[in-house]
C-alpha cells in the first residue's frame, strides 16, 4: 500500500557544496555519498504538498500545506545496480498529524512549525516565497522565475538534484530502512533571482551552521507533480558483505 500520495508542486531548490565528512555521522548503514562531478550536495528546499493522501486516507486540515527540508544525495547497490537517494537531515511541516506519522512509522526527522506561502504572478515573472517560523523568528527563501517551462536535461546538474528516487533513514548502526518515491520526470523554470534569510545553525545544528556565509553553487525551480512514497523495506546488516532485507 502507498504510504503517501500527492502532488508536489512548485520546488525550489538551494544547493550547496559540502565537505562529505561532516555527513558521515548521518549516512545510513550500505550507503554512500553521491557525488556531482566530483562535489558533495546538500539541498535546501521549499514546496508545497497538494492533494495529500497518508495511507489512502485524506486527514481533515492535512490535506496542502508547506514542507521545507535539508537533505542529502547518497547512493545504494543492490541486485547489481545502483539505487540513488537521498537522505533527510530535517523536514519541517506545519501539520502535527504529519510529524507524528511520518517520525512513528519510517523514522524520519520531522518537526512541526507554523509555516506559510506565497506565489505572485506578474506579465513577465513567478515568484515563490516559502516562510517557517522559528522561536518566533521567520526564515524566508524566495525566488522570481521566469514563466515559461524547461526541460530539465538529462546529465545537468539539476537532473542530477531531481532525479532520486528512494530515501533512506538511519536507524542506528547496522539498520537501514529505504522506500521508493515515484513521479513523472520534472520541468524547470529559469531563476532570475533569488533571496535566502534562514538561520542554519539553529535549524539544522552546528554541523551546517557554515551554510549561514555559503552562497548557493545553484538555485533550481522544478514545477513537480504527482507522487506516490511506497515499497518501503527494512535492510539490516549483520555484517558489511550480506544485508538482509525485510519488507
Amino acid at each position: 500500500m502507498n504510504f503517501l500520495k500527492a502532488q508536489w508542486k512548485n520546488l525550489a531548490l538551494f544547493n550547496y557544496e559540502v565537505d562529505a565528512k561532516i555527513l558521515e555521522k548521518y549516512l545510513p548503514a550500505g550507503t554512500e555519498i553521491d557525488l556531482w562531478n566530483g562535489k558533495c550536495y546538500v539541498s535546501l528546499i521549499g514546496f508545497l504538498f497538494k492533494e495529500t493522501k497518508v495511507l489512502g486516507i485524506k486527514i481533515p486540515f492535512h490535506i496542502d500545506f508547506e514542507e521545507v527540508n535539508l537533505r542529502f544525495y547518497v547512493k545504494h547497490f543492490e541486485n547489481g545496480e545502483w539505487k540513488r537517494g537521498v537522505v533527510f537531515i530535517k523536514e519541517i511541516v506545519p501539520k502535527k498529524a504529519i510529524t507524528f506519522i511520518a517520525n512513528n512509522l519510517y523514522q524520519e526527522n520531522y518537526e512541526t512549525q507554523k509555516m506559510r506561502h506565497k506565489f505572485i504572478e506578474n506579465e513577465t515573472t513567478k515568484t515563490f516565497i516559502y516562510q517557517w517560523q522559528v522561536d518566533k523568528k521567520w526564515n524566508t527563501i524566495k525566488l522570481e522565475t521566469q514563466k515559461e517551462l524547461k526541460a530539465i536535461e538529462i546529465g545537468s546538474e539539476a537532473e542530477f538534484i531531481t532525479e532520486h528516487y528512494f530515501g533512506y533513514t538511519k536507524h542506528n548502526a547496522t539498520t537501514t530502512f529505504e522506500y521508493e518515491v515515484k513521479h513523472p520526470r520534472w520541468e524547470q523554470l529559469q531563476v532570475e533571482n533569488f533571496m535566502l534569510k534562514v538561520d542554519f545553525k539553529r535549524n539544522y545544528g552546528d554541523d551546517f551552521a557554515i551554510l549561514q556565509n555559503t552562497k548557493p553553487l545553484s538555485v533550481f525551480l522544478a514545477r513537480g507533480s504527482k507522487i506516490k512514497v511506497e515499497n518501503k523495506k527494512t535492510i539490516r546488516y549483520e555484517n558489511a558483505a550480506k544485508p538482509n532485507i525485510t519488507l
